[in-house]
C-alpha cells in the first residue's frame, strides 16, 4: 500500500471544519450527458478507473457495456487499474490532481474524501436513493449529501469452511474448529496482522472503540483491568488460540492458496473470496457467522466490523459529467446484478437484494447472520498499526514475554494517541 502521510494528515485535520461547509460550498456541476442524439461529442473522452484487482475482468465487461451504450454521444478510451478499495482514499488523496477519475472504495474513508473536496456529489442523487438500501445510501453520505454511488452491501467477514473435515455443529466454536483441524492435520486460520479481523476479539466483549467528535482521535478501552471480561483476558485466549496446532496466522491470498492445496480447512474473511473457495471445495463449500471462542471462562461470540462499498467520482476529472455516468453505470441495478453472478457480492439496490438468489447465497446469508454481531468500522490511522503489532506478537507466542498488561496498555496508549505521535 503506498503510503503518503504528510497528505493525508493534512487532509484528516480538516475533516472537522470542512465536513460542516462541504455540502454546501461543493461547487456541483451538471453531470448528465444530453442525451438527444443532436451531437457526438467531440474528441475522445479519456477516462482511468480503479477497482479491486480480483473485479479487473468484471470492469472489463463493465465497461464494455457502457462504451456501447454511449457509442452514439462519445468516443472513450477508459483504463481500468487495479486498485485496493482498502487503501483508495490513501492514493487518491497523496495525489488528488492526477488520480482516478472513477473510483470504488469503502465507506470508512468517506468522511475524508469529502473533506478533501476530492469527491462530486452525486447529481441524479434521489433517484439513487430510491434505488437503494437505506443504510447504503447513508454510508455514502454526509450531512445528507450523497457522496458517492452504493455498490456493495457485504463488506465485512464470517467463517469460511470445508464441509468435509467441519461438521454444521463443529463451526458454532472456535475450539472445536480448532481442535478438529489439528486432528486432521489441517489449519483454521486468520490474518492477525489485520486490524479489520483482530477486532472479532474485542468488539463483544463490553469494552470499548470508538472514533471521538473530532472523526481523527479514539477512545478505546481495550486494557481495562475491571468488567467480566479484562484486556489481558482476551489476550490470554488470543494466546491459547495462536498456541493450538490447529491454528495458523494468514492473510487472505495464503488462506485461498491453503485451501487449494488442502492444507487449509477453514478461514475467516469476506465476500471477495467466495468465488476462489468455492472452486477449491466445490460440494463441500461452506459459509456461516463467526464463531464463539473461550475468553475468562466463557464462550464469547465473535464480532466484526460491517460496511459498504461505493465508486466516487474525482472533483478534479477533466471529464467529471461522463465519470459521474460511468460511476452509476457501474452501480446500476443490472450491474449490481452481474456483480453478484459473477463475484458472488452482495448488492445494495433493493431489487436485487430481495431476490432468491441473493437471499439463498451461503455467504449472504452468513454476513445476514453475523450482521447481528457487527458494527460500522469508524476507527482513526493510529489504530491500524497499533493492532497490528499487538496481534503480530500474540500470533508468535508473545515471544518477548512482555507482560500481558503491560502489552495492552502499550497498545491503548498508541491507538489513542494524537495524531502525528
Amino acid at each position: 500500500m503506498k503510503k503518503k502521510m504528510a497528505a493525508i494528515t493534512a487532509v484528516v485535520l480538516a475533516v472537522s471544519m470542512a465536513l460542516s461547509g462541504c455540502a454546501g460550498s461543493q461547487k456541483k456541476k451538471s453531470s448528465t450527458p444530453k442525451t438527444e442524439k443532436a451531437q457526438k461529442e467531440s474528441g475522445t473522452v479519456e477516462l482511468t478507473l480503479w477497482g479491486a484487482e480480483e473485479d479487473q475482468a468484471l470492469l472489463a465487461e463493465i465497461v464494455d457495456s457502457f462504451k456501447k451504450e454511449y457509442a452514439d454521444q462519445a468516443d472513450f478510451d477508459i483504463t481500468i487499474e487495479a486498485e485496493s478499495e482498502a487503501s483508495c482514499k490513501d492514493d487518491l488523496l497523496g495525489d488528488v490532481l492526477n488520480g482516478a477519475d472513477v473510483f470504488a472504495f469503502a465507506d470508512d474513508q468517506l468522511l475524508s474524501l469529502a473533506a478533501a473536496g476530492a469527491l462530486v456529489p452525486v447529481d441524479n442523487a434521489d433517484e439513487v436513493k430510491s434505488a437503494n438500501l437505506e443504510e447504503a445510501v447513508a454510508a455514502a453520505s454526509v450531512n445528507d449529501t450523497l457522496y458517492a454511488y452504493p455498490m456493495t452491501a457485504d463488506n465485512g467477514y464470517f467463517m469460511y469452511y470445508d464441509k468435509s473435515v467441519f461438521s454444521d455443529a463443529d463451526v458454532a466454536s472456535l475450539d472445536q474448529m480448532l481442535n478438529v483441524a489439528a486432528a486432521a492435520n489441517k489449519k483454521v486460520v486468520m490474518d492477525w496482522t489485520s486490524g479489520w479481523y483482530l477486532y472479532s476479539f474485542f468488539g463483544n466483549t463490553g469494552l470499548n472503540l470508538s472514533l471521538n467528535d473530532d472523526g481523527i482521535s479514539m477512545n478505546c478501552d481495550w486494557n481495562s483491568t475491571e468488567g467480566n471480561i479484562k484486556g489481558v483476558d482476551i489476550a490470554q485466549a488470543m494466546l491459547a488460540i495462536a498456541a493450538n496446532p490447529g491454528f495458523a496466522n494468514m492473510v487472505d491470498a495464503d488462506f485461498v492458496e491453503g485451501a487449494k492445496n488442502g492444507t487449509v480447512a477453514a478461514g475467516i474473511s469476506g465476500a471477495w473470496d467466495v468465488s476462489t473457495l468455492k472452486e477449491a471445495w466445490g460440494d463441500n463449500f461452506g459459509a456461516v457467522k463467526l464463531p464463539t471462542y473461550t475468553c475468562a471462562g466463557q464462550q464469547v461470540q465473535m464480532a466484526s466490523f460491517k460496511g459498504y462499498k461505493m465508486v466516487g467520482v474525482n472533483a478534479y476529472s477533466k471529464h467529471t459529467d461522463w465519470a459521474l455516468k460511468l460511476a452509476d453505470w457501474i452501480t446500476n441495478e443490472q450491474n449490481q446484478k452481474l456483480r453478484f453472478e459473477e463475484r458472488e457480492q452482495g448488492p445494495c439496490n433493493n431489487n436485487e437484494a430481495a431476490s432468491d438468489e441473493v437471499k439463498n447465497s451461503p455467504a449472504i446469508q452468513a454476513l445476514t447472520a453475523q450482521s447481528e454481531y457487527a458494527v460500522l468500522q469508524r476507527v482513526g490511522n493510529n489504530y491500524w498499526n497499533s493492532i497490528s503489532e499487538l496481534g503480530s506478537t500474540l500470533a508468535a507466542g508473545n515471544p518477548d514475554g512482555t507482560d500481558l498488561q503491560k502489552l495492552m496498555d502499550n497498545t491503548v496508549k498508541a491507538i489513542t494517541a494524537s495524531v502525528g505521535q
